[in-house]
């Protein structure tokens, strides 16, 4: 059976309440992966799996642990681009799918990105989560979900 997995520690409230309600209509499993105890609903479709604090723990646990066909829920592009080379399905909280056709020159702006910041230029942060956001989100699990019917 196929998994979601969840890059816990930086993914928003609203993102994993819409998480929570699909994995319990849907019936499928949904882990949480974070460097601190999340609380997460009593469900036997979702559980939290707590990692070591340290750098990138959390994503080294879900490239490791994801397989072909799985959903990783994620804004990490460099995690995107991991799981994305293994046939694992990546799709961030604003409702993007990572593909193998955009993973990469994503990866690249982000780290073109990460050095202007680097030598100082101030180039701001990412909008905060708004109302389409979310129905953007949820409207592209529930695709993911319709294409994987043997969950339901």
């Amino acid at each position: 059976m196929v998994k979601v997995w969840v890059n816990a520690d930086a993914c928003p409230d609203a993102i994993r309440e819409i998480l929570y309600r699909a994995a319990e209509r849907a019936a499928f499993p949904l882990i949480l992966v974070a460097n601190r105890m999340l609380q997460v609903p009593r469900s036997p479709w979702i559980r939290m799996v707590q990692v070591p604090r340290g750098f990138d723990a959390a994503d080294q646990h879900i490239v490791t642990e994801s397989r072909a066909g799985d959903l990783v829920i994620t804004a990490d592009i460099p995690l995107a681009a991991a799981v994305v080379g293994k046939g694992v399905s990546a799709l961030n909280p604003r409702g993007e799918l990572y593909t193998r056709d955009n993973v990469q020159g994503l990866l690249d702006m982000r780290n073109f990105m990460d050095s202007l910041r680097s030598s100082g230029v101030e180039t701001g942060g990412p909008r905060t989560l708004n109302s389409s956001d979310r129905q953007r989100f949820a409207s592209a699990l529930e695709r993911w979900i319709a294409q994987h019917p043997r969950n339901q």
